[in-house]
């Protein structure tokens, strides 16, 4: 009896924890679907939540965007508004003050009205000299045939003899036979002699006289406008015209300058009566100086011409011996060997 009653007791155990584990199994699926349910809900309001603030952002954004680009349209329109505005107002000015088309025009008609009247005037101008001119020409002809007619009064025709222009054999005569009818004869007056003015040596010495050093008379200033154009003024133009002359070094010294200042040292020893000859004096008191002769005068072979011969050529010809020398010597022995002998020179001149 006892082990049945603990048999019961085990298989009622059994379907307790059985039904148990179904309801813990029933319990936690509900609340699993339950919490579930509940964050879904939750995620569904945050998504809501969320989408509002994101458009509320996005408007908020788009606003701004939009903002910004109607500022940068207005400011675009608003600069090229301006642009237009100062393109008309600069091209109205710069036409109006700066490059007038019609002033200009007007200028230019001017100008070309006023070429016309002076190139009229000049024109007349040119026409009056012209005729001046011929005038003057027609009376130095008639002077000269005056004067001609004049000289030869004596080819006049007479009762008995006809003249030259008075042939018989013509009908009517000649034109230079009525002008030597209308002429008076030539007659030669001897000119008078003009006395010479009397000028007194003060006149000379004080430069008063017409004779003495002449003086130029001031002219008066010329009051005119300057040429219209690009022209230099007249004194510069002047001043580069007759600039005084500058030589180069080529034309300013002559080739043959060493030639010249030798013959001008020939020339001076000539004039001086320089006696190249052994001095013989009359006492024994320069008896024992010894006489150094000119080295310009006593050489034996002359200097040699510059074109010709080189300064160190050697010439086997004028040699004194076959022995060789030394061509070039060196600065310091040539100034010691030469040196003594011109001070000398110098002090015997």
């Amino acid at each position: 009896m006892k082990c049945f009653k603990k048999f019961l007791f085990s298989v009622v155990d059994l379907f307790r924890k059985k039904e148990y584990d179904a309801a813990v199994k029933i319990q936690s699926w509900f609340r699993g679907c339950q919490v579930r349910a509940y964050i879904r809900n939750l995620h569904r309001i945050t998504t809501v939540i969320q989408k509002w603030w994101r458009s509320y952002l996005g408007r908020q954004e788009y606003r701004l965007i939009v903002k910004f680009a109607s500022c940068a349209m207005k400011m675009n329109f608003y600069n090229a508004m301006a642009v237009r505005i100062q393109r008309r107002w600069r091209g109205y000015r710069i036409r109006k003050y700066c490059f007038n088309y019609f002033y200009l025009k007007e200028y230019l008609r001017a100008v070309s009205e006023t070429n016309d009247a002076i190139r009229e005037a000049l024109e007349e101008f040119a026409e009056m000299k012209e005729r001046e001119e011929k005038k003057a020409d027609l009376e130095r002809e008639e002077k000269k045939r005056d004067y001609q007619a004049r000289k030869m009064h004596y080819l006049l025709s007479t009762k008995q003899i006809p003249g030259v222009y008075n042939s018989p054999f013509r009908k009517d005569p000649d034109p230079w036979e009525l002008r030597l009818q209308k002429a008076k004869p030539l007659t030669s007056q001897r000119s008078k002699a003009k006395p010479k003015p009397c000028i007194s040596l003060s006149d000379w010495l004080a430069c008063t006289s017409a004779r003495s050093f002449p003086q130029s008379e001031i002219l008066p200033p010329i009051d005119r406008k300057q040429c219209q154009g690009p022209f230099r003024d007249i004194t510069e133009v002047l001043e580069q015209r007759y600039k005084p002359l500058e030589p180069t070094l080529r034309v300013a010294e002559p080739i043959d300058e060493l030639k010249v200042a030798r013959g001008e040292f020939r020339r001076q020893e000539w004039m001086r009566n320089v006696n190249d000859n052994m001095f013989l004096p009359f006492s024994s008191y320069h008896k024992n100086k010894k006489y150094i002769p000119l080295m310009n005068s006593s050489s034996k072979y002359g200097p040699n011409s510059y074109g010709s011969q080189h300064f160190r050529d050697e010439n086997p010809k004028k040699w004194i011996c076959d022995k060789d020398f030394q061509t070039v010597l060196p600065s310091f022995d040539l100034f010691s060997k030469y040196g003594k002998l011109y001070s000398k020179a110098g002090q015997i001149i």
